[in-house]
């Protein structure tokens, strides 16, 4: 039997202010994606400090190949679903493509639907400098946005390429200079993603709100997963930066299958589950 002593969680509510704080005395900070109720449930009780109403919901919910065809309306969806659910994380949700890259009255509207009709406490932009003055227009209007550099999927088709971002030293700069402005800009916390870690190292020293990393190295204020992805629910993705801490794929396949024979055999459903 472990004598692992599972820690109690704290239920007092996560804020951006708690995030700021946690940086400062270098706490690190633990994100996960929900798109749900049920699953937003659990990793609330379990003690996550945010979750990531994620685009990538398009990828893990619907099947599609990106991110780009979800809307709006489907982020406002899921993001009502997981605050339905939550006590005490932080619900950060996607702005999806399409949705704010526009212009900045667009980005504005697209913004105050998510608070309003889903009842997020933040949102979350993909880029730099081309979007810098939606993200202030935004913020002063009292939104709360979290940035995102490195690997922004929702450009996926610029890239023509998932591979890690910002290795040579002009992207790196522009990078740096992206996360100054987005600082400056009044943004809460950044995602940076799958960039070297030692960029992501320098990033985090040079900046005061917190970074959170996903393929970005440890030193990051804090790291992000994709649920599926770090449960072991999806078997065809399997970057270097994933770490599995369940395989519920074959856990769920050897119950159904149970289940399957169970009620072949007619053992299920027995005299004590029948009325």
């Amino acid at each position: 039997m472990s004598t692992q002593t599972i820690p109690t969680v704290d239920k007092k509510r996560i804020t951006t202010q708690t995030l700021q704080e946690m940086k400062a005395d270098r706490i690190p900070i633990a994100m996960l994606t929900a798109y749900d109720y049920t699953t937003a449930r659990i990793l609330d009780g379990a003690g996550i400090d945010v979750l990531l109403v994620g685009d990538s919901a398009s990828n893990v919910m619907a099947g599609n190949e990106t991110t780009l065809p979800m809307t709006l309306d489907h982020m406002i969806y899921h993001a009502q679903c997981v605050v339905r659910a939550v006590q005490r994380a932080l619900v950060v949700v996607d702005l999806p493509f399409g949705s704010y890259q526009g212009n900045t009255k667009e980005a504005l509207v697209s913004a105050i639907r998510v608070m309003k009709e889903a009842g997020a406490h933040a949102i979350k932009m993909e880029g730099g400098a081309p979007i810098i003055e939606a993200v202030e227009r935004i913020i002063t209007a009292g939104i709360p946005v979290m940035g995102h550099l490195g690997l922004t999927p929702q450009s996926i088709y610029r890239f023509g390429t998932y591979k890690v971002r910002a290795r040579e030293e002009e992207e790196a700069e522009q990078l740096k200079r992206d996360a100054r402005l987005l600082e400056e800009a009044g943004c809460f916390a950044m995602v940076l993603e799958k960039i070297p870690a030692t960029l992501a190292a320098e990033v985090s020293a040079s900046i005061s709100i917190p970074t959170i990393g996903i393929g970005a190295g440890v030193a990051c204020d804090g790291q992000v997963l994709v649920t599926h992805d770090a449960l072991g629910f999806t078997t065809d993705f399997n970057p270097r930066f994933v770490r599995h801490y369940a395989e519920l794929a074959e856990t769920i396949t050897d119950a159904v299958q149970h289940y399957i024979d169970d009620v072949r055999t007619r053992s299920f459903p027995s005299e004590s589950e029948s009325y």
